[in-house]
């Protein structure tokens, strides 16, 4: 008699389980595209549906943000790349640069130059990304480009430590440290934030980019795009983290930039936001940039330090407020990785 044959799987042996989407965004981030088979010409994961732009609020609210595209992604990740390289390609990907700076435009550049550190301390947005996007602005026409930040070390030792003085000088930028006969009182409508003084380039550029880096935060977490708002701001920043996330939701509301690009070239993985710690510091060689600063944050948030959403309540403050989404697997997004 013929054997009888089982065409069923055997026990032991595991099935593939198929990937969400939001499980494949977080895999080709976490490990850099590599198994996820990543190639240089870029992975689109596209939806249909598309967030409209909230109309202008009154007040002082500065809103330099431009109108979504929708044959454009509204995050990318560009890998494996020098930081002149993530700049290029980052903003190639999201349609290029004049698609956000124009002929005579000034544009205010907010890189994060908090901190006393080395780039190789991973405190500091990294030099060379500043410096990149600098030229990117001139090749944009931009009349006037300006590098600036509100230091939380001694601002001279911050900006000469954190070599983006240097780089931004080479590349031709203005770069203005904070003088503090230079901030106005702005009446910003916020539940935590109502009037408090503003760096005054701030309140008068055509365009702001956004230009933080990814790092752990010892009160909330980790500070991302919206976090580096606090650079803009003068006076006793500290009383604000008694309400640090609702302050964090009103100064995105404030504050809503043209781009956003997320240094991920070195993280600071531990022991933020000052660093010290080369063991805290990994390399990436990433940035994720967009238009949606609550996805970014949640995306990046959740892929390199397993935070969700719900452990950083100034996302949902900032989705409730119309300003993205924490849904973030549910937008256009494009993967690339370079080399």
């Amino acid at each position: 008699m013929a054997a009888e044959t089982d065409n069923k799987p055997e026990a032991n042996v595991e099935q593939p389980t198929a990937l969400t989407r939001r499980d494949a965004m977080l895999q080709l981030l976490r490990v850099g595209g590599a198994a996820a088979g990543v190639t240089a010409a870029g992975v689109w994961l596209s939806e249909q549906s598309f967030r409209p732009v909230p109309a202008k609020a009154e007040q002082a609210r500065r809103d330099h943000r431009m109108a979504n595209d929708p044959n454009l992604p509204h995050l990318v990740v560009v890998q494996n790349g020098e930081p002149r390289q993530l700049v290029q390609r980052a903003l190639e990907d999201l349609g290029g640069i004049k698609r956000f700076i124009g002929r005579q435009d000034v544009v205010v550049i907010k890189p994060n130059i908090a901190w006393d550190r080395t780039p190789e301390q991973a405190a500091n947005t990294n030099p060379e990304v500043v410096a990149e996007v600098v030229r990117q602005c001139w090749q944009a026409g931009a009349k006037r480009v300006i590098v600036t930040d509100c230091s939380c070390n001694e601002p001279r030792r911050c900006f000469q430590r954190s070599g983006i003085q240097a780089a931004a000088r080479a590349e031709g930028a203005e770069v203005i440290l904070p003088d503090p006969e230079q901030y106005r009182e702005v009446e910003m409508g916020g539940v935590a934030l109502k009037t408090w003084p503003v760096f005054i380039p701030f309140l008068e550029a055509d365009k702001i980019i956004n230009l933080p880096i990814a790092k752990h935060h010892g009160l909330t977490g980790v500070t991302l795009s919206m976090k580096n708002w606090y650079g803009i701001l003068g006076g006793q920043r500290n009383r604000l983290h008694q309400q640090i996330h609702q302050s964090l939701a009103d100064l995105a509301s404030f504050m809503l930039p043209t781009v956003t690009l997320l240094d991920g070239y070195r993280i600071l993985l531990r022991n933020g936001p000052t660093g010290g710690n080369l063991e805290d510091v990994a390399m990436k060689k990433t940035m994720v940039a967009g238009t949606d600063p609550v996805a970014l944050d949640a995306y990046v948030a959740k892929a390199w330090w397993n935070l969700d959403p719900e452990h950083l309540p100034y996302l949902a403050m900032a989705a409730a407020r119309g300003l993205g989404t924490v849904d973030y697997d549910k937008l256009p997004v494009k993967f690339s990785k370079l080399g």
